[in-house]
């Protein structure tokens, strides 16, 4: 398609406007890539959906199933209760003894997070920001013990743990927790503290505050993104390990929550406590569930901050 084009231009010698006409092809943006990127957008949103979806739906029925009867389980599984069965929540939290393991779980998941993100910090700080010989070896090492698996140290932890009297207690669980998680962690902040501006402990420097003072005071603070979704990583990885606990930790009393969860499954036997063992289940999954609602915003800054220097 063409359009014409008129143009007017003084003509030397009788002073008379001439009218130009010409003719210049029509220029029509393509719509083809705006159907596309619409085809596009609504099945990744549909992908999306369908995933949301496989997700929330078992979290649903599992906390609805903790509130009915064990008849109610098997005669109306995808029903609504008839009423809220509470005492199904009382029931697993005293006659289960959930409530011994979720006071062992929050002791050993809060020292082990502290030790964890402490030295974690430390570390990473120090591979970051200064040279010293043997830097990227021990950095590399640390890289080196996110791909063993811990099944293979098991034997060796256990008689380590037996031999330093710590085998079946909680410290020695949360110094074990705090070994397997730290390859990860200082992977992650020796990545986050290069992206930190050096002006700002330079200036701390000046000032004449020490490299304490400066890390503790102003790199730490910083930091804070990166720390708390590190952070959110190893509360999840630790508040769900069952393998170590169950090798390194056989002492009833001591028990985490894990373990109480299959504790709780075969110790019925024949009793058939369906409802006790979904409220129980549903007691495990809530602190995960809360701290990833209070602190989402701080995980995704904490992933994206690292992209952009």
């Amino acid at each position: 398609m063409k359009t014409t084009d008129t143009t007017t231009a003084d003509v030397a010698g009788d002073g008379e406007p001439v009218t130009k006409t010409t003719s210049a092809p029509l220029r029509t943006e393509p719509k083809r890539s705006k159907s596309e990127g619409g085809v596009l957008n609504v099945f990744s949103h549909g992908v999306l959906v369908i995933w949301a979806i496989m997700v929330v739906l078992p979290l649903l029925w599992a906390v609805m199933t903790s509130f009915k009867t064990d008849k109610a389980i098997f005669t109306s599984p995808w029903s609504l209760p008839d009423k809220l069965h509470f005492e199904n929540w009382s029931r697993a939290w005293s006659e289960a003894h959930m409530s011994d393991y979720f006071l062992n779980t929050v002791l050993v998941v809060g020292g082990s997070l502290i030790g964890t993100l402490l030295l974690g910090s430390m570390a990473a700080y120090v591979l970051a920001r200064f040279e010293f010989p043997g830097n990227r070896f021990i950095y590399f090492l640390f890289i080196g013990g996110m791909s063993f698996p811990v099944i293979l140290a098991l034997v060796p932890l256990f008689y380590v743990l037996q031999n330093m009297s710590l085998l079946n207690t909680l410290h020695g669980l949360i110094l074990v927790y705090i070994a397997y998680s730290l390859p990860f962690t200082v992977f992650f902040l020796t990545a986050f503290f290069r992206t930190l501006p050096t002006s700002v402990a330079e200036a701390a420097f000046m000032d004449g505050a020490s490299h304490t003072r400066t890390f503790f005071q102003v790199m730490l603070p910083m930091a804070k993104p990166g720390l708390i979704s590190v952070g959110i990583f190893n509360f999840l990885g630790q508040w769900n390990q069952y393998l170590l606990p169950t090798v390194l930790n056989t002492d009833p009393d001591r028990k985490v929550l894990s373990q109480g969860l299959v504790q709780l499954a075969v110790s019925q036997g024949y009793k058939g406590d369906w409802s006790g063992l979904f409220a129980g289940l549903v007691m495990a999954m809530l602190p995960v569930l809360a701290a990833y609602i209070i602190f989402q915003r701080q995980v995704v800054a904490g992933l994206t901050a690292g992209a952009v220097k």
